[in-house]
């Protein structure tokens, strides 16, 4: 007996191993699938047909093989690390206005306690835990670019001071439709689109639970790349003697050239591949090598709403970043709001294809397919949720909603939920840009409401609350269909990662309504240790639009260049998040992208598999790393290791830091082909 569990073992890593190398020796084939597919909706449709019938995919666990799944242990792991990041992360993001992904440092966590200490071979059960624990991160994520607007309108006397109810009823509403929205379009963007999608995040989960599966020289290649990057990423943020972004001026352009020195995102580059990683860069460059400029150039002594002061001024105050900030993030959220309408449109018949199928499948009592793997939610519980949702947000008190704000929240939570899925299937959850999606939502909330007098205290606190359920579902959307696209390669149950999601988000809603109250009776919000960037400019928005003074011209020149980028056959939301985003992000992104072409171009054999390997376990390292910082800073240790004032490299240590990151990414993407020869 002992020897034939030991020959279905052997059988089962050889399996995997080959799966692997299959998809390394793919490596082109996907990136040009990729590129025909954005650049050509025809051949997109036969892609995801072509790969819908299952015949070129294979799971790492057999449809027909039932593994220990939805465990006790499972779950408890899981709503324990959706607390911890979930907390974690609403410090982070009110900090310094961005948060990290929790997916795949979960996944190291469980497979590490699971594995090594438990002593149990599951990997589903360590995707269990990794899909409700990243449900902390990402209800956080959306919830803290809105919410704290309402703390801050108390202060000003404008509204009451929100209670831990409201907070956690709204979350909780956000975080529920976030799932319940993915069910129907799981098969349309994470089945038929397999291939298609790359869902870097997802994927590079999926490798890090296979290497540790497996062991060996993959899970060598995962750790060394997490290793890596967790010394990187402590030496930038933790000690803060390597600065986070190198910056070059240039004087002749009025703007200035960034890159941040972080290894995450060199990885999210090379995952993605070099098409994705040029159309952000593309962004980027029209936004501060052409639009930047231009306004300098051309604003002079102008003072242009939402600036306060002249345009020279404020050059010469705060340079590009000040006229970024003010400026081209109107535009970049036009332009991301058109991008999503257009991509909605493209994939309209698609998604109306899939909710025929589920149709049709509810009048046999189920929406589910004859295999585990494919089987999903009912689809009449979906039905029956969303509706529930939407009554309870227009009846309870609790929740400022009206019914026409509960009809928009329906409708505008799925089109930015399914456009939020493809997006980070795209470009990853960590470029997921969920506050543009907040800003259009906001746009279009906030003028309705004023339409129908619905003007005031109590439109604008309606307002926040459409935009932050709508904010929420993004977060979880995207979330969701990255933690399903792990779950398709390792071939687990997607109604049990779904029932798993849920309760991440049912969990995680009632965390995130304390740790709000908390941090702003510690330090309020708007202040110098919690400066909550992103709702100060929701703030400003929603006021803006009632008050009758947003600069629309700037939205509208935002959604022109969608226009004109789509007309051009580009794809538009890469290009639409590059502009979004500071430059400084994708020109790091583009560096992995960079990378991953010469890797490609060296042999017309490339073999992808370690490179991707190794950027899983980078991605994964700055996760964790990231995680115990916030929660360092949270217990007021942080501080307490900043040496900058002692030892400060400067750019030259940004520069040799990002040379090293380089040079490690190229060395293992050129040993994988040298392993494989």
């Amino acid at each position: 007996m002992s020897k034939k569990k030991q020959s279905n073992r052997n059988k089962q890593n050889n399996n995997a191993k080959a799966r692997i190398n299959n998809n390394a020796d793919n490596g082109n084939v996907l990136q040009e699938s990729t590129d025909n597919t954005i650049n050509n909706d025809q051949n997109l449709q036969k892609s995801a047909d072509k790969a819908a019938d299952g015949s070129s995919f294979k799971p790492y666990i057999p449809a027909d093989r039932i593994t220990p799944e939805f465990t006790a242990t499972s779950v408890i792991m899981g709503v324990l690390l959706a607390i911890i990041f979930g907390a974690a992360n609403a410090y982070l993001g009110l900090r310094v206005g961005m948060t990290v992904s929790a997916s795949i440092p979960a996944a190291v966590i469980s497979m590490g306690v699971i594995r090594v200490i438990m002593r149990k071979d599951s990997v589903l059960e360590s995707n269990i835990v990794q899909t409700v624990g990243s449900a902390g991160e990402s209800l956080a994520a959306g919830a803290i670019f809105t919410m704290p607007v309402l703390f801050l309108w108390a202060k000003e006397g404008i509204t009451d001071t929100p209670s831990l109810v409201t907070i956690s009823l709204i979350a909780l509403c956000g975080g529920v439709l976030g799932v319940l929205f993915m069910v129907p379009l799981r098969n349309a963007l994470i089945v038929k689109e397999h291939g298609v999608l790359p869902y870097p995040e997802g994927t590079a989960c999926a490798e890090v639970l296979l290497a540790g599966e497996e062991g060996g020289a993959s899970a060598k290649t995962v750790f060394v790349g997490m290793g890596l990057a967790a010394l990187f990423k402590f030496l930038v943020d933790g000690l803060k003697i390597i600065p986070g972004v190198i910056t070059t001026p240039i004087k002749a352009l009025k703007t200035e050239l960034s890159a941040e020195v972080y290894p995450a995102l060199i990885g999210v580059g090379y995952i993605c591949g070099a098409k994705i990683s040029s159309y952000m860069f593309a962004g980027g460059i029209l936004g501060w090598f052409v639009l930047i400029p231009a306004i300098v150039t051309f604003g002079g002594d102008t003072v242009l709403y939402p600036g306060t002061d002249t345009i020279a001024n404020m050059y010469a105050a705060g340079g590009a970043g000040a006229i970024w900030g003010s400026y081209i993030r109107y535009i970049g959220a036009g332009m991301v709001a058109a991008g999503g309408i257009i991509s909605l449109i493209k994939s309209l018949p698609l998604i109306v294809t899939t909710f025929v199928e589920a149709i049709k499948g509810m009048k046999g009592g189920t929406g589910n397919g004859s295999r585990r793997t494919e089987q999903d939610i009912d689809m009449r519980f979906v039905g029956i949720g969303v509706i529930a949702i939407a009554l309870l947000i227009w009846i309870l008190p609790m929740i400022p909603v009206s019914l026409l704000g509960a009809f928009l929240i329906v409708i505008f939570g799925f089109f930015f939920g399914a456009v939020s899925s493809r997006m980070v299937g795209l470009v990853g959850s960590s470029n997921n840009p969920v506050s543009g999606m907040a800003i259009a939502t906001l746009l279009f909330a906030t003028l309705c409401l004023k339409a129908t007098g619905d003007t005031g205290a109590h439109g604008m606190v309606g307002a926040i609350s459409i935009g932050s359920i709508i904010c929420i579902v993004a977060a979880m959307a995207g979330d969701t269909s990255q933690d399903l696209k792990t779950g398709y390669i390792l071939g687990a149950t997607p109604k049990k990662q779904q029932i798993g999601e849920l309760i991440g988000a049912v969990i995680s809603a009632f965390t995130i309504g304390g740790v709000l109250v908390l941090l702003d009776s510690a330090w309020g919000f708007g202040t110098k240790d919690l400066a909550a960037p992103q709702a100060t400019l929701m703030k400003m928005i929603v006021e803006g639009v009632m008050d009758g003074n947003l600069p629309w011209s700037l939205v509208f020149i935002g959604i022109f260049i969608a226009v004109v980028v789509e007309i051009l056959g580009i794809p538009v939301l890469p290009v639409a998040i590059g502009l979004y985003l500071p430059l400084e992000l994708s020109s790091t992104i583009m560096i992995g992208g960079v990378i991953r072409y010469l890797a490609d171009r060296k042999s017309e054999q490339s073999e992808a598999g370690a490179g991707v390997l190794f950027c899983s376990g980078m991605i994964a390292g700055e996760g964790l790393v990231g995680i115990l910082l916030a929660i360092l800073a949270v217990l007021k240790v942080a501080d307490k290791m900043d040496l900058s004032g002692v030892v400060n490299t400067g750019t030259i240590g940004g520069i040799i830091l990002m040379a090293l990151m380089i040079l490690a990414v190229v060395k293992f993407a050129d040993g994988g082909k040298k392993n494989e020869a």
